[in-house]
Parts: C-alpha cells; sequence; structure tokens
C-alpha cells in the first residue's frame, strides 16, 4: 500500500469518500478502523478486481493506458495518447467524455492523484494482467534468463556490453532500435510479430528456450528469438515484451476506441402494443403458476434423492399445463424460488404448495405477478440450463440443488438495462451482447452470453417484455441508478445515452456494473410495477357458456374461484382465446368427492352461465349422484356395505372381482383383503360408483385443495441491487474519520460516565442506534462482553447489519463491532 495513496484518499473531502464507499460499498464492509484501512481494502487484490469489473471498455481503456504508460502522467499525456485511437478526437464530446471518466476514476479510487500527475492506485497494475493485450515490460518477460543469455541478446541488438534484464530493457524502450531490430528479420518473422502486436500477445512454439544467435538464425522464429523480439517463458510459450508491442501498433494502446456504446439495434415497436402484449403473457405466466399449485396440491410428483424433480414428472407436468417443457421448467423454478411450493420431506418427499401458497393466491393478479416477477429477477437460480449436464455428466434437473448461479440476477438486471436504454425497440441478441460487451468488458464469456439469451427468453414468457421490448411494468421493477453516486460522475457514455433516451449509470444502462437503486428489491419499484399493470390486465369474468355436449366454453379468464371450481368439476379440453371445460362422469364423481352435492353443482352452473343449464348436463349430474355413494367402501382390510343387496350380487359374480378376494359377510356386507383405495378404484373401473367410508360411518371428502407440505420453503439470500443507504454511508464515513483521527493523534480512551446505564428493550435500543446513526449522534451504551461481564461505552453508530453494530467506540479509541442482543441499554450524552 502506497503511503502516497493513503495521504491523498485522507485529503478527500467527506462528500468525495462518502461518493467512493457508496460507488465501492464493499469497502465498509465491516467499517475500516482508520483511513489506512479504508485504502489498505481499496487497494486489495479482490477489491480493485470488483471495482475494474464495474468499469465500461472506455472507462477501463482509460485505467489500461494509465498503466502501460510510465507514470505519474500528465492529463495531457493521457489525452493525447487516447486521441490516436478516436477518429474524432477533436469532438467535444470526446473531450467531456475523458474528463467526466478520469473523475469518476478518482471518484472510485481507482486513479488518484491531481491533473499534472495522474497515477493509478495500488494494485491495478498487478490485477491488469495483460492491459489492452499488450504483453509484459522486457524486464519482466526475460526475468529468468540467465545472465550469459542475457549478454549474447544485449549484442545482438547493437547493445555493447551487458548482462542484465534492466540493459536489455533499455534498448527496447529506444522506438529506433525496434525498428532495426524489426528490419533486420524476414517478411515470415514480421508477420509472426503482426499476429501478435494486437493479443493476445502469447504463443506456443516448440523448444522455445533454445539459445540461437542472430547471426545464425534461419527460422523466423529464431530470428525473433535471437533480437529479443520474442521472450521465451516457458519451454513451449512465448511472449511480445511490451516494448516491441507498443512499436508495432505505431505508439498506440488500442486499435480504435469509443467513448460512447453501441448503438442498440434492433426492431421498432409500438410501446402500447408491447405492453399490452407483455401485460398479457404476465396474466398467462400467473395463472400458470397457480394451475402449477393446484396440480400439485392434488398429485404431488415424488422428490428425487438428489433433491430435483424427476424427468417424467417434468414431462407430465408439462403435458398437465399444456406447455414446453423449457416454460414449464421456468414456472417451476420460480415458483419455487417465490416460495410457493416446497420439498414435504428431504426422504421420500413430494413436491407440494407451502402456506404461503394460500396467502399469495388470495392477492390481486397484478401483486401476484410482481412477487413473481422480482423473484425471478433477483434470483440466483437458471432455469435455462434444465436438461444439460454439469461437469460430471450428470443431468440438471429441475428443482436441483446445483441449478444456482451467483451471477444470475446480476445478468439479469444488466440485460434488462440494455432494453431500458432503447425505449420501443425489440433489440437483436446480438445487439445486447455487443452492448453489455462495451459496458462490461471484463465480464465477457460463453457462459454469460448463455445466460443473456436465457434472460431475453425468459422476460418475454413472463410478461417483463412484450414483442421483444420493455414493457412498462417491467421497466418499472429495474434498478434506479439516478441517485447512484457513480452515476453523476460516470462516463460520458452514460450523458451520451441519457440524452438519446437511454439511461444513466455508470456504464451506459440501467443495471451496468453493480445494480443500484431500489427498483429490483421488491420496494416502491414493485408498486409501480403493479400500478402499471392494473389496467392492462384483462377483467375476470364470473360467467361461462354452457353447451348441449357437455361443455363449457369460458370466453375469457374466469375469477380465481370459479376457475378452480371448474377444474375440480370437469376437464380442460382446449385452452387458447377461449377455454373448453368438459364435464363427464369422472369429473363429477370427483366434485361429489370433494363434498360437493347434486343440487349444489347445479346451483353453481345456473349462477355462472349466461346460457341455461343443458338438459344432457342435468342428467348427467343426476345419474352420477344417483349412483354415488350407494356403495361405501370402509376397512377390512378393506369392506363394501350397499343397502341393495342385488348390487352387492353383481359385483360378487363378476369376474373382474375375483383379483380383490371378496367374501360376502351379510347380505349387505361384503369384505376384501384389498386396501380401500384399491377396492374403490378397482370398482370404479368396474362401473360402480362406491364412496369411501371412515371407520365411523362417514362419507370421506376428498380435500383436493389444501395438501400443503410443512417443509422449508426456498432459502436464498435477498439479492438488493441497492447499495447501502445514505445514512449508512455517512456514518461509516463519520466513524472512520474518527478512527483516523485517533490513530493520527494516538488518542486516549474516554473514560464512561459513572453509574450505571439504565435498560431498556430491545425495539427501544434498535431505534435510538438507527437515530443516532441518522444523526451522527454518540450514545452511551450497557454491554455485556463475552464473558458476561457488565461494561459501560461511549459510542459512535456507523451501521447496523446481520445482528451487529459496527461503531467507533470512544472508550477504546478504536472501531469495533458489537452484537445488539448483548447490549443491556441505551441512553443519550448529555
Amino acid at each position: 500500500m502506497s503511503t502516497e495513496f493513503t495521504e491523498w484518499l485522507r485529503g478527500r473531502s467527506d462528500d468525495r469518500l462518502r461518493a467512493l464507499v457508496s460507488a465501492r460499498p464493499e469497502l465498509i464492509t465491516p467499517v475500516p478502523a482508520h483511513l489506512e484501512g479504508l485504502a489498505g481494502r481499496a487497494s486489495s487484490p479482490s477489491a480493485v478486481g470488483r471495482a475494474l469489473d464495474r468499469l465500461d471498455r472506455f472507462a477501463l481503456a482509460v485505467v489500461e493506458t494509465l498503466v502501460v504508460l510510465p507514470g505519474p502522467v500528465p492529463y495531457r499525456s493521457l489525452r493525447a495518447q487516447m486521441a490516436r485511437a478516436l477518429p474524432g478526437a477533436a469532438d467535444p464530446a470526446f473531450q467531456n467524455a475523458l474528463k467526466e471518466t478520469v473523475e469518476r476514476l478518482r471518484t472510485m479510487a481507482l486513479v488518484y492523484g491531481p491533473d499534472k500527475a495522474l497515477a493509478t492506485a495500488p494494485g491495478v497494475r498487478e490485477v491488469l494482467d495483460g492491459p489492452a493485450g499488450l504483453g509484459p515490460p522486457a524486464a519482466e518477460a526475460f526475468r529468468h534468463h540467465p545472465a550469459e543469455r542475457l549478454a549474447e541478446l544485449v549484442r545482438d541488438a547493437g547493445g555493447g556490453d551487458g548482462d542484465t534484464k534492466e540493459a536489455l530493457a533499455a534498448l527496447l524502450a529506444d522506438p529506433e532500435v525496434v525498428g532495426r531490430l524489426v528490419e533486420e528479420v524476414s517478411p515470415q518473422a514480421r508477420s509472426a510479430l503482426n499476429e501478435l502486436a494486437w493479443g493476445p500477445a502469447s504463443g506456443r512454439v516448440p523448444n522455445a528456450r533454445r539459445e540461437v544467435r542472430a547471426a545464425t538464425a534461419q527460422s523466423p522464429i529464431d530470428q525473433l528469438l535471437s533480437r529479443a523480439l520474442l521472450a521465451a517463458t516457458g519451454e513451449e510459450s512465448v511472449v511480445l515484451p511490451r516494448e516491441v508491442g507498443l512499436f508495432l501498433r505505431g505508439g498506440r494502446v488500442h486499435r480504435d476506441l469509443s467513448p460512447f456504446p453501441p448503438v442498440t439495434e434492433g426492431t421498432e415497436r409500438d410501446q402500447g402494443l408491447a405492453d399490452r402484449t407483455a401485460a398479457g403473457q404476465a396474466f398467462t405466466f400467473v395463472r400458470a403458476v397457480e394451475e402449477l399449485c393446484e396440480r400439485w396440491s392434488a398429485d404431488p410428483p415424488g422428490v428425487l434423492r438428489s433433491g430435483g424433480l424427476a424427468v417424467r414428472d417434468l414431462k407430465r407436468t408439462a403435458a398437465l399445463l399444456d406447455l414446453p417443457e423449457w416454460v414449464t421448467g421456468l414456472i417451476i423454478e420460480v415458483a419455487y424460488a417465490a416460495g410457493l411450493v416446497a420439498a414435504s420431506g428431504a426422504v421420500d418427499g413430494d413436491w407440494m404448495p407451502t402456506p404461503g401458497y394460500d396467502g399469495w393466491r388470495v392477492k390481486a393478479t397484478e401483486d401476484r405477478w410482481t412477487a413473481l416477477a422480482t423473484t425471478w429477477l433477483t434470483m440466483d437460480r437458471l432455469p435455462g440450463v434444465i436438461g444439460d449436464r454439469d461437469e460430471r455428466d450428470r443431468l440438471l434437473n429441475a428443482l436441483h440443488p446445483d441449478l444456482r448461479r451467483p451471477s444470475a440476477a446480476e445478468v439479469r438486471a444488466a440485460t434488462l438495462g440494455v432494453l431500458a436504454s432503447a425505449p420501443g425497440t425489440a433489440p437483436t441478441l446480438e445487439a445486447v451482447r455487443d452492448r453489455l460487451a462495451w459496458e462490461q468488458p471484463r465480464r465477457r464469456g460463453g457462459h454469460r452470453d448463455q445466460l443473456v439469451e436465457f434472460t431475453l427468453r425468459e422476460a418475454e414468457q413472463i410478461g417483463v417484455t412484450g414483442l421483444g421490448a420493455l414493457s412498462a411494468h417491467g421497466r418499472a421493477l429495474l434498478p434506479d441508478t439516478s441517485g447512484d453516486p457513480g452515476a453523476c460522475e460516470g462516463s460520458g457514455a452514460s450523458k451520451k445515452s441519457g440524452a438519446s433516451g437511454g439511461s444513466t449509470g455508470p456504464g451506459g444502462s440501467a443495471a451496468s456494473g453493480s445494480p443500484t437503486g431500489s427498483g429490483g428489491s421488491g420496494g416502491s419499484g414493485a408498486h409501480a410495477a403493479a400500478r402499471l399493470l392494473l389496467p392492462l390486465l384483462p377483467e375476470p369474468l364470473d360467467h361461462v357458456l354452457l353447451q348441449a355436449d357437455l361443455t363449457a366454453v369460458a370466453p375469457g379468464p374466469l375469477t380465481g374461484e370459479l376457475r378452480r371450481w371448474l377444474a375440480l368439476a370437469a376437464e380442460v379440453e382446449s385452452t387458447g382465446g377461449a377455454t373448453v371445460y368438459r364435464f363427464d362422469e369422472r369429473s363429477i364423481r370427483r366434485a361429489l368427492d370433494a363434498g360437493q352435492g347434486a343440487d349444489e353443482l347445479l346451483a353453481m352452473l345456473e349462477r355462472h352461465s349466461s346460457t341455461p343449464v343443458p338438459q344432457p348436463l342435468g342428467y348427467l349430474i343426476a345419474d352420477v349422484a344417483r349412483r354415488h355413494g350407494r356403495m361405501r367402501v370402509g376397512t377390512a382390510s378393506a369392506y363394501v356395505r350397499c343397502d341393495d343387496s342385488s348390487l352387492l350380487d353383481e359385483v360378487m359374480a363378476d369376474k373382474r372381482a375375483i383379483p380383490l378376494r371378496l367374501r360376502r359377510l351379510a347380505p349387505t356386507v361384503i369384505a376384501s383383503k384389498s386396501s380401500r383405495p384399491v377396492l374403490v378404484d378397482a370398482l370404479r373401473a368396474m362401473g360402480y360408483a362406491p364412496a369411501a367410508e371412515s371407520l365411523d360411518g362417514d362419507v370421506i371428502i376428498t380435500q383436493l385443495d389444501v395438501r400443503r407440505t410443512e417443509g422449508t420453503p426456498a432459502s436464498r439470500a435477498p439479492v438488493t441491487f441497492g447499495g447501502p443507504e445514505a445514512d449508512v454511508v455517512a456514518a461509516a464515513v463519520r466513524a472512520v474519520r474518527a478512527g483516523d483521527a485517533a490513530h493520527l493523534a494516538r488518542r486516549p480512551p474516554v473514560a464512561a460516565p459513572g453509574g450505571q446505564v439504565p435498560r431498556s428493550p430491545a425495539t427501544a435500543t434498535i431505534t435510538a442506534l438507527r437515530e443516532a446513526i441518522r444523526q451522527g449522534s454518540q450514545v452511551w451504551i450497557g454491554y455485556l462482553d463475552s464473558q458476561g461481564n457488565a461494561t459501560s461505552r461511549i459510542l459512535e453508530p456507523a451501521r447496523m447489519e446481520g445482528g451487529y453494530l459496527t461503531a467507533y467506540d470512544e472508550t477504546r479509541a478504536a472501531v469495533h463491532r458489537f452484537a445488539l442482543h448483548r447490549i443491556t441499554g441505551i441512553a443519550d450524552i448529555a
């Protein structure tokens, strides 16, 4: 850690420090004890890597240029070097973009110093391996060469006597020397250099450590190795020294640059039509999740030993929902992540709805959708890989534990942020990938491209997008970067995209880098999305059209109560613009088994039908109800009793009853060794309509809609797109400043006031601490240490998180963490 960097950080204003920790919230987790600690954490490899990952291509190019140029670098030199890669370098937009980018990098503490001496923060050079595709400096590339070999290379390069890597590096730093050496080699060798010039700067050749001299070199590779134009880094690997690469590039660090993101190309869409299309799909998705839970409530699939859902159960569920398997997998995963379904047990359990489903299904449709869409946006599970195989060639089933991907939520937010930057446009997949490659160049890769494709496909299915364009209610769910310090001091790219209707984020999109805001966290964004969605949703109908062919036609979406009743009393025959339900003997018997009576069924149909109840349907209900329950099945293992002895005579004479091993106990009673469920199913298959009976002789009513799991719903760490709150940031900066002042002055601890802190309830303690954090005031607390000893402390609270309080302890002159449950009381400092 550089002392100069620490002093520069110490000289920043509190506003600048607050902007720093807002842009890089990991620096105050936990709050460092002083500014030296903050500087050390800011320059650690992990923290620097995370900060660089948030940079767009232009900002990253600025950092790479500062790393390549010998520092410190005057701003004018930086501007001149960047201008070489820009065709319109004289454009004032470029000048403004570069100024804003440098200021943003200062805000993030990746670059420090005045304009006359800009330098990269400690740790940046070490993390940026191969900046701009250039190889390592010559001193590093030749560091493993023996002195004898270095002396030969120096002499062949025309440097006289010298056997150190520094001497060789000094030669290659001279463009005239490198130019002369390049002119000496053959065209084939020059072609090999050109292939490495713009990266990657390394390659593989056999016997790379061969010792060859310029006078005797024959092959193109021998010519390059003998003149130090290539450096052997292994037995079969070579690298182009940075000085040679810069010469071949004509002194440019980058081939071409743009301070602005690429234009997001796509098909123009009418925003109103896109919103209505997305709303229709949102309505369909909510109904699909509800139907899934209802189906699994009646007939839950089993849990695999691996913890997932069997392939056959996925196929069966897809057939029941009449949806493709990938859509069914998405529905299942979102319902699981939302806590609507869970496993009833780890061993021999079933997947079934949770009690939380009952609370979800009674909400308004728009509120149910926002719960599902927010879950999808923030969950770390990846439904798109269902059916693929992992690195061990094991099949990835739906609900499998290995479907978690830590970057899933961030990629979804970033992808939708690209759509938000092009309102009224349905971008192509390649355009979205190109935009994200500009916004987050360090996070590219095949896996990320796959996540982008999954996001666009799933967003359309859930109703976040319509016709490929982001809907208004989908936009409301996205993070809001308007309060992000990085956004207000972002690159010129963000300004440009904002001026053209895009968002103003640090990387030019609403969700680039580390998303911030409250939209995606399910707060005000969810309420706004629900308000925008409500007028676009179809009005649920409370009636159907009954027809003489024993069908009922629902001309539109039905109310939840009517739809659940029809799902019980009829079978879905077809779906689409209108849903057709068919009544048959089995569905009527299912309704009777659930406790419905014939009169209740007819009354329900008359109340909700726009047409009179057809006579055939009335006859069907009456006939099934007349026969239903005449025969009753109990436990003997099971028994059959019926007041009509002739009916039992028919059963005993039926050859299909032989496997049931029936025995006549009385004229009205038959016993069987089969179980009650088997006996009921067998008699129904023979054409009878028995009703199940309890030991008390009461008819057992089958409750198809009340099966719920007692298992724990899916537990997932809440993914929030918002950075730390402004009050927390301000309190953390105050604590760091106080700790730094004590550290520099070696301020002695302050004695706590005499007496004992009055005890206070836990809720009052939490409220007082929050108020102290907000106001930046000091408090006096009573505290039990780990040995149970009672102490009193004077604190300046900084933040509360995870059951702990981080505060500057005046009585210890240091920043400490305190367990909230150990605080016995709190009082203000008089």
